[in-house]
């Protein structure tokens, strides 16, 4: 749920979501470590590509990425644990009012059943008035998109691994 605050004509917002996804965590650490991949799971990012030629998990590295809309973005890879199967990166660049942008991924084995919980998590300010318009653009159009669509794509490898 996300949390607002005033601070100097800014709304300062947290945003916690998670989900369960039907797979191991290996399966879905595969598809979301690759810092330069989510063009070819998420469902609004249309190209990608890391900038000066450096590897998708060498900290500090940028991504530079359209939407499908157009839209060019940037962000840079903070952490990234293999062992805590975890990353967070930061926002450079966007044509949307986000400031001070920071997000957190991070899955944790659920043993029943040999699925993955995932938390995608961050704090961002956007100016006075824009808050519920970022907060439901990031929480939606991001976050709970990307979850259906890893959803989606494990389901979709794995139907296809039953059959063969």
């Amino acid at each position: 749920m996300p949390s607002n605050a005033s601070l100097e004509g800014e709304a300062v917002i947290r945003i916690v979501r998670s989900t369960i996804i039907d797979a191991p965590t290996d399966r879905v650490w595969a598809l979301l470590r690759d810092f330069n991949g989510h063009d070819r799971w998420h469902p609004a990012v249309a190209k990608s590509e890391i900038e000066r030629g450096q590897s998708a998990d060498k900290l500090g590295c940028v991504r530079h990425f359209y939407l499908r809309d157009g839209s060019e973005l940037r962000e840079r890879l903070l952490t990234l644990s293999d062992l805590e199967q975890s990353f967070s990166y930061c926002l450079l660049d966007t044509p949307v009012p986000l400031f001070n942008y920071v997000a957190h991924v991070r899955l944790v084995p659920v043993t029943d059943g040999n699925r993955t919980f995932w938390e995608w998590r961050c704090s961002f300010s956007t100016r006075a008035g824009a808050d519920a318009e970022m907060t439901r653009m990031v929480g939606e159009d991001i976050y709970d998109a990307g979850f259906a669509a890893i959803r989606s794509r494990l389901t979709a490898s794995s139907s296809t691994e039953g059959r063969a």
